[in-house]
């Protein structure tokens, strides 16, 4: 599908699902994070991100013909006031929230996959349709779902169509009925911010389980972001209840019994009443 489709605005308020991986290169975990957002906030989204740029003197706008990204991977100290308004913004904005999937790549049974690309094509849907459920219990009448994946790195041809037809049949296996409107297309992260933010949260939280952070302007970012969730660190998974930012990690009881423990989150910014797509994200 063309990254550059354009999706007509329906009569209902649509969601946009920004979507991200880390990990699947030799790590010890993997994940998948996802970045909600009412659909008609995108273009304000876009823009306040791109004038946070400009505040702090990093190059966002495309004025030369030049995509400018942010993403953790360029995370350095010289940047950090940059990053941590980012962050800033995203808890001040009630609108936006942010649920991720950890999975422990020794504890996938292999046995239940062709192999561990398939596995994480799964994982990665099971992620998505667990939250579109949730956010369908809450806004039943909201029932358009615009999902931008960042290129799905896997051997099968087209992915993202591929997690478009099984979301949508698993999603009607569970009773969804009428079937919501789910649109996956393709983006690539250098010229969508939505995808940008979503890798720059995953990164944080996925840099501290691999613990392969130790010093430098990430750190420090790492401890901004934990801050606002109540947090010293960012290595832990949250509670069901958490809305506004969650972590589920994936626990594999046939394996090992789970050796994490979840903490509840206090944020420094209380959300509003308002809230966002989430009644109550569960894990199951």
């Amino acid at each position: 599908m063309a990254s550059g489709e354009t999706v007509p605005v329906g009569s209902g308020r649509e969601w946009l699902v920004s979507c991200d991986e880390s990990g699947i290169g030799g790590l010890r975990y993997y994940g998948f994070g996802t970045l909600w957002m009412p659909w008609d906030r995108r273009g304000v989204f876009v823009g306040d991100i791109e004038a946070l740029g400009e505040q702090h003197g990093v190059r966002l706008a495309t004025t030369d013909g030049v995509e400018h990204e942010f993403k953790w991977g360029k995370v350095k100290s010289q940047k950090l006031p940059f990053y941590k308004a980012v962050v800033d913004y995203f808890f001040e904005r009630p609108w936006l929230s942010f649920h991720c999937l950890v999975v422990r790549k020794a504890d996938v049974d292999r046995t239940l996959h062709k192999d561990l690309d398939e596995a994480r094509r799964k994982h990665f849907t099971m992620l998505l349709t667990n939250k579109i459920r949730r956010a369908l219990k809450k806004h039943p009448t909201r029932r358009d779902f615009r999902v931008w994946v960042d290129p799905i790195p896997s051997a099968q041809k087209k992915a993202d169509e591929a997690v478009e037809v099984i979301a949508g049949r698993i999603l009607r296996k569970v009773g969804i009925r009428p079937a919501p409107l789910l649109k996956v297309t393709t983006h690539t992260s250098h010229s969508t911010r939505s995808i940008q933010l979503c890798d720059l949260l995953l990164g944080a939280v996925m840099s501290a389980w691999q613990q392969d952070v130790e010093a430098g302007g990430k750190v420090a970012l790492q401890r901004h972001l934990a801050g606002h969730l109540g947090w010293t660190d960012l290595r832990a998974d949250t509670f069901e209840t958490a809305a506004k930012f969650n972590t589920w990690f994936f626990c594999n009881p046939n394996f090992r019994p789970k050796d994490v423990i979840s903490r509840e989150v206090n944020l420094k910014v209380p959300p509003a009443a308002s809230g966002g797509a989430w009644a109550g994200p569960a894990k199951t």
